[in-house]
C-alpha cells in the first residue's frame, strides 16, 4: 500500500498581502478559542438581559484559563429563568452589572476565536452591551459549533444539534445545566469533537472551519481545491474548462482572497455556481498593480468572451451621432468612427441613447432631420417641420448653405470640441418656458435630451483630452512604500509597473517606457483602446495621490468646454431621477 505524503507547509502560504500572517490560514490546532456562554433573562438582545459568563480559553486541547461572574442584568429575573437555572434575584443583586464586567471580558477575548454553542444569540447580546455602553466590539472571528455540528453529523448519528444532545454524543466530563461556565466548559468538548471530525472533510484551517459552518454547495465544497496555490497579488484570475475554454475572467487586488471567496457562502450566484461545476483549473495572471489589473479583465473579455461574464453577452456596442460632411449637414448614428471630415460625438452605449442626445440636438438647433440627400440645382418638397417652423427647409433652398452652416451646424461642431453653452442654453431656456406653462411632462422630456447630450459631451472631450497625447507617464504610492507606474500612450495603458519600497522608482520608470507597447495615433477620441478602458485610466490619473512624471505634449481641456457644466449635469441627473 502507498504510503501518504506529508508536506510541511511554508510561511509564505500563510501570508496576506500585505505580508502579515492571514489569521483564517492558521491550522486548528494552533488556534486560541475562547468558548463562551451566557446565560440571560431571556427576550431580544438590548443590551441589558445578562445574568452570567462563562468562558474557557483553550489552544490544542489544553485548557489556558477561565472567566466566569454572575452579571446584575438591572431588570428583574423571570421565574421560569430561575426554575431553568437555578439563579435567584438574591445571587444577582450584589454581582456586578454588565458595563464593569465587559472590559476584562473583551481582554479575555483579544486574539482568540470566539465559539459558542448557537453563536448569534450570544454575540447578539455582548454586540448590543458594547453599543449601548460605549464599548467597540472587537474584530473577532466566531465559530459556531451548532452550525458545524449541522454539517458535519448526520440524523441518523444525533436526532438534533442541541448541546446537551451533542455533549452525550462526544462524551463530554461535563453534563451541561444551564449555567454559563458548565456549558461552557460541555462546549470546549464538543469543540473538540467535531474538530476531529473536521479532518475527514479535509477541513484543517481556522478558515475553513468558518466556510464549513456555512451553508455552501456541494459543487463549491467539492471545488474548493482550484483556489489552491493562487498567489495574493493583484491581477486576473480566469476559470478554465476541461476543453481549456475560458468560462469567467474577473480581477481583484487579491488574486487568492478573491477567488477563494467564490467556494464560501457568500457566493450565492446561480450563473458562477453552474461555472464552478464546470470549471476544471484557475490560472492567474499577475499584473504590476490595481489598474493593470483592471485594463486586462476588460482585454480578455472582449477577446474570449467568456460565457459566464456578463459582459460578454452584453458588450460595448458603441455607435456615434455623425453629422454629415455634405451642402447641409444633418445628424447620422453610426457604428463606427471614420476619418472622413465629418463631426462626430460619441462614443454611446446604445442607439437609443445616441437618438434622444440627438432630440437635444434638435431641440436647441435648427437642423434638418430628414434623410434626404440634398442637390443645390435641384428642390425637394418640404416636410411638415418646415411648415412647423422647426426646420429652415434647406430642401427648397429657403436658407443659404452658409447661413444654414451658422445656425445649425456651427453650433454642434463648436459643441463636441469646445463650448457647448448655446446648445445647452437653448435647451435650458426651453425647459423653463415649459415648466412656465406647467407641461411638466414635456419639460423633463427635454431635460432627459439634456442629460444624455451633456453625458455624451463631457465624455468626449476627456477622452479626446487623453487620447491626443502620444504619451503620459504617472504614478502613485502603493500600500508598501513603493510606486505604481503606468505609461499610457493615446489612451491606451502601454507599460504598468511597481518600484520596490525604499528604492528610486527611476531605474523601473525607464525600463517601463523602454518596454511600453507602441501605439500609432489615428482619428477619433478612442482608436487604440476601448472607450471603458480610457476611461478606467482617466480614473486612475484623476485620484489625489496620482503624480504626472513626463508628458509628451499638453494634457488640457478646452476653458469654456463640457466640463464647466458637470454640476448642471449632476442636478439634471438627480432631478431625473427623483
Amino acid at each position: 500500500m502507498t504510503q501518504p505524503a506529508y508536506v510541511q507547509g511554508t510561511l509564505d502560504s500563510l501570508l496576506t498581502a500585505d505580508g502579515s500572517v492571514d489569521p483564517a490560514a492558521v491550522s486548528l490546532a494552533d488556534t486560541t478559542f475562547v468558548v463562551l456562554d451566557l446565560e440571560t433573562t431571556g427576550g431580544a438582545a438590548d443590551g441589558a438581559g445578562i445574568t452570567e459568563i462563562g468562558a474557557v480559553k483553550v489552544r490544542a486541547g489544553e485548557q489556558l484559563g477561565e472567566f466566569a461572574t454572575l452579571v446584575n442584568p438591572g431588570v428583574p429575573l423571570p421565574p421560569f429563568i430561575t426554575v431553568l437555572t437555578g439563579i435567584t434575584e438574591s445571587m444577582l443583586r450584589p454581582a456586578p452589572p454588565i458595563e464593569t464586567v465587559l472590559p476584562t471580558l473583551l481582554e479575555f477575548l483579544r486574539g482568540a476565536v470566539l465559539v459558542a454553542h448557537n453563536a448569534p444569540y450570544d454575540v447578539g447580546f455582548l454586540k448590543a452591551a458594547c453599543a449601548r455602553h460605549g464599548y467597540p466590539w472587537p474584530q473577532i472571528r466566531v465559530l459556531d459549533t451548532a452550525a458545524l455540528a449541522r454539517r458535519a453529523l448526520t440524523r441518523d448519528e444525533v436526532p438534533n444539534r442541541k448541546l446537551g444532545t451533542l455533549a452525550r454524543f462526544f462524551r463530554s466530563e461535563v453534563e451541561p445545566n444551564h449555567r454559563a461556565l458548565d456549558d461552557a466548559k460541555a462546549t470546549v468538548d464538543v469543540l473538540h469533537g467535531l474538530i476531529e471530525r473536521l479532518g475527514s472533510f479535509k477541513v484543517h484551517s481556522l478558515g475553513d472551519a468558518i466556510e464549513f459552518a456555512k451553508a455552501v454547495t456541494p459543487a463549491q465544497r467539492r471545488q474548493r481545491h482550484l483556489a489552491d496555490g493562487l498567489p495574493h497579488v493583484p491581477g486576473v484570475y480566469l476559470f478554465r474548462a476541461a476543453d481549456d475554454r475560458p468560462l469567467y475572467v474577473g480581477t481583484s487586488k487579491d488574486i487568492a482572497t478573491r477567488v477563494r471567496s467564490y467556494f464560501t457562502a457568500a457566493e450565492k450566484r446561480a450563473r458562477i455556481s453552474e461555472m464552478l461545476t464546470a470549471a476544471v483549473r484557475v490560472e492567474a495572471v499577475e499584473c504590476a498593480h490595481s489598474l493593470e489589473a483592471e485594463v486586462r479583465e476588460l482585454r480578455m473579455i472582449a477577446t474570449h468572451a467568456p460565457p459566464y461574464n456578463r459582459r460578454s453577452k452584453y458588450p460595448e456596442r458603441v455607435v456615434w451621432l455623425k453629422l454629415t460632411a455634405e451642402a447641409y449637414p444633418r445628424l447620422s448614428v453610426v457604428r463606427r468612427f471614420a476619418d472622413d471630415g465629418a463631426t462626430y460625438l460619441g462614443p454611446f452605449s446604445s442607439r437609443r441613447t445616441a437618438e434622444l442626445a440627438a432630440a437635444g440636438v434638435y431641440d436647441a438647433v435648427p437642423l434638418r432631420q430628414c434623410n434626404h440627400k440634398l442637390s443645390l440645382k435641384t428642390k425637394t418638397p418640404a416636410c411638415a417641420l418646415a411648415e412647423l417652423g422647426k426646420c429652415p427647409a434647406p430642401c427648397e433652398h429657403e436658407i443659404s448653405t452658409q447661413e444654414y452652416d451658422v445656425r445649425a451646424a456651427l453650433p454642434f461642431r463648436t459643441a463636441t470640441s469646445g463650448d457647448p453653452g448655446p446648445v445647452v442654453d437653448a435647451l435650458m431656456s426651453r425647459i423653463d418656458v415649459l415648466s412656465g406653462n406647467q407641461r411638466y411632462e414635456e419639460a423633463a422630456t427635454v431635460r432627459s435630451r439634456l442629460v444624455a447630450l451633456l453625458r455624451a459631451l463631457i465624455r468626449m472631450q476627456k477622452l479626446e483630452a487623453l487620447t491626443s497625447m502620444s504619451e503620459l507617464v504617472a504614478a502613485r504610492r502603493d500600500d508598501k512604500g513603493g510606486w505604481e507606474i503606468s505609461v499610457v500612450r493615446h489612451g491606451r495603458l502601454a507599460a504598468a509597473a511597481t518600484s520596490p519600497p525604499r528604492a528610486h522608482p527611476r531605474p523601473t520608470l525607464d525600463a517601463a517606457r523602454m518596454t511600453a507597447e507602441t501605439v500609432l495615433p489615428g482619428p477619433g477620441p478612442v482608436h487604440a483602446a476601448s472607450a471603458e478602458e480610457t476611461e478606467r485610466i482617466l480614473a486612475w490619473l484623476e485620484k489625489p495621490d496620482t503624480r504626472l512624471v513626463e508628458t509628451a505634449g499638453d494634457w488640457v481641456s478646452p476653458v469654456r468646454g463640457a466640463a464647466r457644466f458637470a454640476t448642471l449635469l449632476s442636478r439634471a441627473e438627480g432631478a431625473s431621477s427623483a
